[in-house]
């Protein structure tokens, strides 16, 4: 029996973490053990969120959060080292490009455990972002690169990674949204409790440093929702970081009186309101493939995006937040549009091709 260590940090890889987690259970040859380094505290992530997920809790936690990004990646590092010494795994599994993933790796390529790495090959091709920086290192130390796309792929061709290693195996966010869509309905949940109608409203979220910690980024948002409100409801659930800045920025409260300005759901109702909203704009990157999956449009409040597919395709347009009066007319434009018929992210089964071609590579070893 093969042990997979599994090194989550982020609510968002959990969540990915659930399908790939259920594909290697299922597997013969193969064992988990899941360390969590608790990089993301979320409140949210309590028994209910396991068990909305099918997952058991995380067999190993670490509290480590907060701090500069080296202090934090080399606090993980260390202790991540300690539990590898102990578990013995035959393979380490990181998932994405936070600090959490890049520690994982090195923790474990120092010690000669193998890594495999999901969602390998994606670029911004903005080394100023600390996620490029992190997914970069970590494809260059894996030994199976675990790639979402044909994009992702042919990237890491060009910087020289050894073929052998790079398996294509769809997105497992796919896997995700098909298993978990499935589950929610449009009566009851988020939609019950803020009144709302099906294809009646916006979603918006926003987290990430570029836009919460720069003042004439977030005001463009803000003023953008706003002016977008009086046309549709308008639902937000506030990161706890962006609440912060809104709060001292003296913009909360009005912002209240226009926009649905709610606390960090949990997970079936994110997808609930995903699913079922006429138009999604945010920051994220994972809820822009979100939006594709449940096949509503999606404005990404961002320069760039990892997702190059999805602006082709017509299904995602970016909106850098420099003034609100562009943020908000591509919103307008986005409302009532489609895409292509595009599939660019697998057949649905990136979980059990990941599990599966662990167990017959370390079957090899």
């Amino acid at each position: 029996m093969r042990k997979i260590l599994t090194v989550l940090g982020a609510r968002p890889q959990f969540i990915k973490a659930s399908v790939v987690s259920h594909a290697i259970a299922q597997t013969s040859g193969l064992t988990e053990v899941v360390l969590h380094t608790g990089q993301h505290f979320d409140a949210n992530m309590s028994a209910v969120f396991f068990e909305e997920l099918g997952m058991n809790k995380p067999d190993h936690f670490l509290g480590i959060h907060g701090g500069t990004h080296g202090a934090m990646t080399g606090r993980m590092l260390d202790a991540i080292e300690q539990v590898l010494l102990v578990e013995r795994p035959s393979a380490v599994l990181v998932y994405g490009d936070t600090n959490s993933t890049l520690a994982g790796a090195l923790a474990a390529v120092k010690l000669h455990v193998p890594v495999a790495h999901v969602e390998a090959g994606l670029r911004s091709f903005n080394m100023a972002m600390p996620e490029e920086v992190n997914r970069i290192l970590t494809d260059r130390i894996s030994r199976w690169l675990f790639t979402p796309t044909q994009a992702a792929a042919e990237h890491l061709r060009r910087e020289g990674a050894a073929p052998r290693g790079i398996v294509e195996v769809g997105d497992v966010m796919y896997d995700v949204a098909l298993h978990h869509g499935r589950r929610v309905r449009h009566d009851g949940g988020a939609m019950a409790r803020l009144g709302l109608a099906q294809k009646c409203y916006v979603l918006a979220t926003v987290h990430r440093a570029e836009n919460t910690d720069d003042p004439q980024r977030l005001a463009a948002i803000v003023d953008a929702l706003q002016a977008t409100a009086h046309q549709l409801p308008v639902v937000w659930p506030l990161h706890p970081r962006t609440r912060a800045v809104l709060q001292q920025a003296g913009r909360l409260e009005s912002l209240a009186h226009h926009v649905h300005l709610i606390e960090p759901v949990g997970y079936l109702d994110m997808v609930q309101l995903e699913k079922y909203a006429a138009l999604i704009a945010t920051d994220s990157g994972g809820v822009q493939k979100e939006a594709f999956f449940h096949q509503v449009p999606c404005v990404t409040l961002r320069d760039e995006t990892e997702w190059v597919e999805l602006l082709k395709s017509g299904w995602n347009r970016l909106a850098p937040p420099t003034d609100a009066e562009s943020v908000a007319a591509a919103i307008g434009a986005a409302l009532g549009s489609r895409g292509a018929a595009v599939q660019p992210y697998g057949s649905g089964d990136a979980a059990q091709r990941i599990a599966r071609g662990l167990a017959d590579d370390l079957a090899r070893l």
